[in-house]
């Protein structure tokens, strides 16, 4: 009867090392995983400076995929800050703008054309889409760089 007792312990031991293990071997495929994933994103930051307007443009990259945050302070006019969620077609990232201004969300198109460390914005005409946003009548038509230029910063 000890044998038998003796026996099942050992083998009820084994089987929760080798679950323990598994569990173990999950959670390292998992943070491998997460690891990868953060691999493939790439993290950018440009400034623009001129006089008294600033902006701030701090992006992560995934594949074509860009997400960020943009921040503009332009001198006499409304500071506005919020999300840029787009993509990236070729040179050129063209994005959804949702920022908040004297308190109202908003939702406008921009776009940027990437000039060696330079973000070049781009401007043209607008018009009112669906839900209110504001988007580029012609992305073809856009003129770059004549107002704001985004110059690569380290992050912080």
């Amino acid at each position: 009867m000890k044998k038998l007792a003796f026996l099942l312990i050992g083998f009820a031991g084994f089987i929760v090392a080798c679950q323990s293990n598994k569990t173990e071997q999950n959670a390292n495929d998992a943070v491998a995983l997460d690891t990868n994933v953060q691999a493939g994103t790439q993290q950018f930051c440009y400034s623009y400076i001129k006089d008294k307007d600033t902006a701030t443009l701090k992006v992560m990259t995934s594949g074509n995929i860009t997400t960020g945050e943009l921040r503009y302070n332009l001198y006499e006019k409304d500071k506005n800050n919020g999300i840029v969620e787009g993509e990236l077609h070729g040179d050129t990232l063209l994005a959804e703008y949702t920022f908040n201004s004297e308190g109202k969300e908003s939702v406008r198109q921009v776009a940027f054309l990437k000039k060696g460390d330079q973000l070049l914005e781009g401007f043209g005409d607008v018009v009112e889409g669906k839900n209110g946003k504001m988007m580029f009548k012609d992305t073809s038509k856009l003129t770059f760089g004549q107002s704001i230029v985004f110059t690569k910063v380290d992050c912080q």
